[in-house]
C-alpha cells in the first residue's frame, strides 16, 4: 500500500465501534491505536501528540488511531475496549491511572494485542500484560533532581540546615509516584541533614501548584528549596514565591524541563530540572510498538535518557519546544 490513512478520533465509543468493520477489511500497514492521558492538561502532552502524529505520517507502514482520555479513567478504559474490538495490531496507552487501567490492559493482552505503555508506567501487577514500557526512567529523574538540589545547597553552604517542600503530580499517577519516590530516596543519601517538611499534589497544573506554594509560604517561614514533579508546576510555585517576595531565597528544582522553566532558569530565578523531550518520547513509543510487531527483541523497560540541566549547563541544551 503506497498511501496510509491517519485516523484521529476523540469520538465516543459508539463512533469508534462503527469504524471496526471498515478497518478490519484493510491489510498492509500496521494498525496501532493510542489512548493518551490528557492532551489538554499541559504543553508536553500536546507536543507529544503532534510528534506522534508526525512520526506516523512519515511511516508508510503505519496507520494510527489517536485517542485522548481527557484525564478520565473510565473514558480510557472504554477506549482500550474499543481498540480491542477494532482488533488493532498493537496498542499504546498513556495511563490516566496506573492501577485502574490494569483490567482493560488485561483485556487487550487476552485478545493477543501487544500493549506498549508510554511515558508513565502502569502498576507492577499489570506488567505481565504489557509487551514493553517506553519512556523516561522516572525514579532516576527524581534521584537526579535530588542530586541537583543537594549540589546547589552544598555550593551555598546550607546542606546541613536546608528545609524544603515538594509539589507532586497527580495522585495515583505512576510518574508522580516514581519521581517523588526517587527524590525522597536519594535526597537523604546525598544530603542527609536536609529536611523535607511537606509534600502536596499540584496535579500537573500550574495554577494548582501556585496555590499549594502559597499555602506553604504562609505555613513555613523558612523554605530553602522546592522540588516539583515537573517544571509546569515548578513555575507555578516560583510565581507564588515571586508574588510573596521570597523567591530569591529559594532553590527551585523540577523535572521535565518546560520552556517556561528554561526561560526562568535563563533569568536566574529557577535553578535546575531534568531535560526530557516529548518528541523523543512520542517517537520512541511508536518505534517500540513497530519493533514489537516486527518480532524484535525489545527490553521491557525501554528507557530514553533524561539528563540534568541547570543554570550552569543550560547552554548545552536547546530551549524546549513545549
Amino acid at each position: 500500500m503506497t498511501s496510509r490513512t491517519l485516523k484521529m478520533s476523540l469520538a465516543c465509543a459508539t463512533a469508534l465501534a462503527g469504524l471496526a468493520g471498515a478497518a478490519a477489511a484493510q491489510d498492509g500497514p500496521y494498525r496501532i491505536g493510542i489512548t493518551q492521558n490528557n492532551v489538554g492538561v499541559d504543553s508536553y502532552q500536546t507536543t507529544y501528540e503532534q510528534a506522534f502524529i508526525a512520526a506516523a505520517e512519515a511511516n508508510d507502514n503505519v496507520e494510527v488511531i489517536v485517542l485522548d482520555a481527557g484525564g478520565d479513567v473510565a473514558r480510557q478504559i472504554a477506549q482500550v475496549q474499543d481498540l480491542v474490538q477494532q482488533d488493532v495490531d498493537a496498542m499504546i496507552i498513556w495511563p490516566t491511572n496506573g492501577q485502574a487501567v490494569i483490567p482493560a490492559v488485561r483485556e487487550a493482552y487476552q485478545a493477543d494485542i501487544p500493549v506498549i505503555v508510554t511515558n508513565s508506567n502502569i502498576a507492577e501487577e499489570g506488567f505481565d500484560f504489557v509487551a514493553s514500557f517506553s519512556g523516561p526512567d522516572n525514579i532516576t529523574q527524581g534521584q537526579r533532581a535530588a542530586e541537583i538540589m543537594c549540589d546547589r545547597f552544598t555550593e551555598m553552604g546550607i546542606e546541613d540546615e536546608a528545609q524544603i517542600v515538594e509539589i507532586t503530580g497527580q495522585p495515583g499517577y505512576t510518574t508522580a509516584i516514581e519521581r517523588s519516590q526517587g527524590f525522597q530516596e536519594r535526597l537523604p543519601e546525598v544530603c542527609p541533614n536536609v529536611t523535607l517538611m511537606e509534600s502536596q499534589p499540584g496535579n500537573w497544573n500550574r495554577e494548582d501548584a501556585q496555590r499549594v506554594m502559597e499555602a506553604f509560604l504562609v505555613q513555613y517561614d523558612d523554605i530553602d528549596g522546592v522540588y516539583s514533579g515537573d517544571d509546569n508546576m515548578g513555575v507555578g510555585a516560583l510565581n507564588a514565591a515571586l508574588a510573596a517576595g521570597r523567591a530569591e531565597d529559594i532553590v527551585f528544582v523540577g523535572a521535565t524541563n518546560f520552556a517556561v522553566g528554561y526561560d526562568a532558569m535563563e533569568r536566574g530565578e529557577y535553578w535546575g530540572s531534568i531535560y526530557q523531550s516529548p518528541v523523543d518520547d512520542a517517537e520512541a513509543a511508536l518505534q517500540t510498538a513497530i519493533d514489537v510487531l516486527n518480532g524484535e527483541d525489545v527490553p521491557f523497560f525501554n528507557y530514553f535518557d533524561t539528563p540534568k540541566i541547570t543554570q550552569e549547563n543550560m547552554d548545552e541544551y536547546d530551549r524546549p519546544v513545549f
